[in-house]
């Protein structure tokens, strides 16, 4: 009996997964990422624009949490500096522990969690490219906002350009604000702590990690709220479109190969069956001229075989049977009435 899945139940990888392929598939994702925020820096007038419209739509919705969380920060190095670490280093440690951890331990799931952030990053690019957005931290200083990146820089590896290590501030992107996939990518590891961590230290985890990064990126001036609600929304439409994805993907999977077997592998199946369909058909006229068998209508019997309810031979060798004989019993069919 063929066995059917419900829907919706998730079954293994039909390929099993490599760490060699994943890891460069990874950094090849991470890659284009790094250099679609390098080379997709937009008009700075374009992207100070969009801030302050982003900020006047928050104070229009009273939704303006970012001051009172940038003065917090900017007053308590107690906090502003544990954010700052906070947003320079943990979306590099922990989304990559995750994968490794669905990859060890999950691997019926890994490829689908895989593809889901990869999916969602690439959206996050298209962002950066169509809306450059100015971050709180590079607006003018009338707007009230401390770049406490920079305020701390003496405690931390980064100068005064955002995350980037000192020196390295030109080789960065500042005005990819919108939409902020350190909240994106925060709250896929959410997602994927609370479905499979299993303890009640995953799930409360995976509550206070988007969380917690959703209140640093705000306070330390680097994102507006609406950038978090983007990057938010950003994941849930690479979720929607992860299934897709994952079809396409394994319809060029299943292409490949075809398209890269030699010439004579596929077609030389038919002259195979062909050979060997022809020895078949001789032994059988072979068989039927020596009598060691009995072919009617296309349908072969071996020797001795009958048919149910087949009356016995009672020929000798060469003897024919009566056309017509007389002697029909019970297996002659009844005269129709």
């Amino acid at each position: 009996m063929r066995h059917t899945e419900k829907p919706g139940t998730e079954t293994a990888p039909k390929t099993r997964l490599r760490w060699w392929t994943e890891l460069p598939l990874i950094v090849l994702v991470y890659a284009c990422y790094s250099a679609g925020r390098l080379l997709v820096r937009g008009d700075v007038a374009d992207a100070v624009d969009h801030g302050l419209a982003i900020l006047d739509i928050e104070k229009a919705l009273f939704l303006n949490a970012e001051h009172p969380l940038n003065r917090l920060f900017t007053r308590e190095p107690w906090i502003g500096v544990p954010a700052d670490f906070w947003y320079a280093s943990l979306h590099y440690l922990v989304t990559p522990a995750i994968l490794v951890w669905l990859f060890r331990s999950r691997a019926v799931r890994y490829r689908a969690a895989r593809t889901w952030l990869m999916t969602s990053t690439f959206i996050g690019l298209i962002g950066f490219t169509l809306l450059p957005t100015c971050p709180p931290r590079l607006l003018d200083a009338s707007h009230g906002f401390v770049d406490t990146m920079a305020q701390y820089s003496s405690y931390g590896w980064w100068g005064g350009a955002a995350s980037a290590p000192r020196g390295m501030g030109g080789m960065t992107n500042q005005y990819a604000a919108m939409p902020s996939l350190h909240v994106g990518w925060a709250l896929w590891c959410g997602v994927m702590l609370w479905r499979y961590g299993g303890t009640r230290a995953a799930k409360v985890a995976a509550v206070v990690y988007p969380l917690g990064t959703t209140i640093v990126v705000m306070g330390t001036a680097n994102h507006y709220f609406l950038d978090a609600v983007a990057g938010a929304a950003v994941m849930g439409v690479g979720l929607l479109l992860t299934p897709f994805v994952l079809r396409t993907a394994q319809r060029l999977r299943s292409r490949l190969p075809a398209r890269l077997a030699p010439a004579g592998t596929a077609s030389g199946n038919a002259p195979a069956a062909a050979a060997g369909s022809a020895p078949a058909t001789a032994s059988a006229t072979a068989a039927d001229g020596a009598g060691s068998a009995n072919v009617s209508g296309g349908c072969q019997t071996s020797a001795g075989e009958r048919f149910p309810r087949q009356r016995e031979q009672r020929f000798g060798a060469g003897a024919e049977p009566d056309p017509a004989p007389s002697d029909a019993g019970d297996e002659t069919p009844a005269p129709a009435r």
